[in-house]
């Protein structure tokens, strides 16, 4: 089993965005006390909630949670990082997309290219 570098991949987070004119707050304290592991802003402007997923075990009840906090939080983006693939779409997803959270499965690999082009489309 291959395990995501949680603090490496935040750090290259951070730095990314940083040089992208956009903020990454890790371990993102919520108004109502919960934490997002990475929160991405432009300025004010909440562009997406992010949460990094080393397991598959109880993953519908942790993609629930995790986009309540997104929400809760004035995030209509979650980007779930996870070596594991999307598991089928079900309740919870049509739920999240009910209340207006869109959620994306990412691997790893592949978030700093994600990153870039939706920084990218938020300037536009």
């Amino acid at each position: 089993m291959v395990e995501i570098r949680i603090k490496t991949l935040t750090r290259e987070v951070v730095e990314l965005c940083s040089g992208l004119g956009l903020t990454a707050v890790p371990e993102y304290r919520t108004p109502d006390g919960t934490r997002i592991d990475i929160a991405v802003f432009r300025g004010e402007e909440r562009l997406v909630a992010i949460e990094l997923e080393a397991s598959f075990k109880w993953m519908r009840q942790r993609l629930l949670y995790n986009g309540l906090k997104a929400k809760r939080a004035g995030f209509n983006e979650l980007w779930v990082v996870s070596h594991f693939r999307r598991p089928a779409p079900g309740w919870v997803e049509e739920y999240l997309e009910d209340e207006n959270v869109s959620v994306s499965f990412v691997h790893p690999d592949e978030l700093l290219e994600k990153i870039r082009l939706r920084a990218l489309s938020a300037r536009l």
